[in-house]
């Protein structure tokens, strides 16, 4: 399936020729067509004109459906209680490399500009027993041309929605600095100020950072090529994430055996004893279940 992204920058290619057909047809009328006549390059101009028309009604189509499907799993995921966060950041820093190693997904990880241009997730379970969704998105670059910004809203509108921002950061480069601001500035457009957020100072194998963040602000150092600093990661990435489990005592009926899959998904299960009634069950539910819960609850 061709990529949501690649999608996008095809159909900002597409609206960037079609005005721009018109000077060579001009030149190209000109070879041919006398009063009254209308010369091949007029012809090749019309024709080229209505190809471009047609693809970019072609492309929008695709990209609605998509665009329909990508917020219908962003709904599932809130109704079933699922935590996400995003991993943002400057292109070239290591974030599909970090998600292949905490996941062994077998993202795509290559040195280039645009090599993440869907949205790429896979949940992980946390050392509090919570399981999250971790979210890879596009590099974020500086002075995003106009006509491109729609290729990445799908992977911007995942970071927005998120529960947690994690950022990573090439400590090695010595642009480091600037690329954390070109990427606070492009979260604040977003507005992304009041979610939680976490530095992740990554490629510290390479030696002594070229940056130093505040002391106050959340952040940890790895190396998602040598594998190191995952569990210090983790544990933040638990700390940071909302507190959203509540110590509840539920008699689940076994025909609602479902919901004690997702209490346990997203939050931690105590003790559980299968009885004659149904599954009693102690449990840390998540915030999002606990609605749901209460209508179980055991004496």
């Amino acid at each position: 399936r061709t990529s949501e992204g690649k999608l996008q920058v095809e159909l900002a290619l597409q609206k960037y020729r079609l005005p721009r057909l018109t000077g060579m047809g001009v030149e190209m009328s000109r070879l041919g067509g006398g009063i009254g006549t209308r010369g091949p390059g007029e012809t090749k101009l019309e024709t080229d004109r209505r190809h471009i028309k047609r693809r970019i009604t072609a492309l929008e189509e695709e990209l609605r459906i998509l665009g329909e499907r990508r917020k219908r799993m962003r709904a599932r995921r809130k109704k079933d209680s699922v935590l996400t966060a995003a991993i943002v950041g400057y292109t070239n820093v290591g974030k599909s490399t970090l998600l292949n190693a905490l996941t062994e997904a077998g993202v795509l990880a290559e040195n280039k500009l645009f090599a993440t241009l869907d949205t790429t997730s896979r949940s992980i379970e946390l050392p509090d027993g919570r399981s999250v969704m971790l979210i890879d998105t596009v590099g974020l670059i500086r002075r995003l041309p106009h006509s491109l910004v729609e290729a990445f809203k799908s992977t911007l509108e995942e970071a927005a929605e998120s529960d947690l921002i994690i950022e990573i950061i090439d400590s090695s480069s010595p642009e480091a600095a600037e690329q954390v601001k070109v990427t606070h500035d492009l979260l604040a457009e977003l507005g992304c100020e009041e979610t939680p957020h976490i530095y992740v100072l990554n490629k510290c194998d390479k030696g002594d950072p070229a940056i130093k963040l505040p002391s106050d602000l959340p952040q940890v150092r790895i190396s998602a090529k040598e594998k190191t600093g995952f569990d210090e990661l983790l544990t933040l990435v638990s700390e940071y994430l909302p507190e959203t489990l509540k110590n509840m005592k539920l008699l689940i009926p076994y025909s609602q055996s479902g919901l004690a899959g997702k209490i346990r998904e997203n939050g931690r299960i105590i003790s559980e004893e299968y009885t004659e009634d149904g599954i009693l069950t102690e449990a840390l539910v998540d915030v999002r279940l606990q609605k749901l819960c209460e209508q179980y609850l055991s004496e």
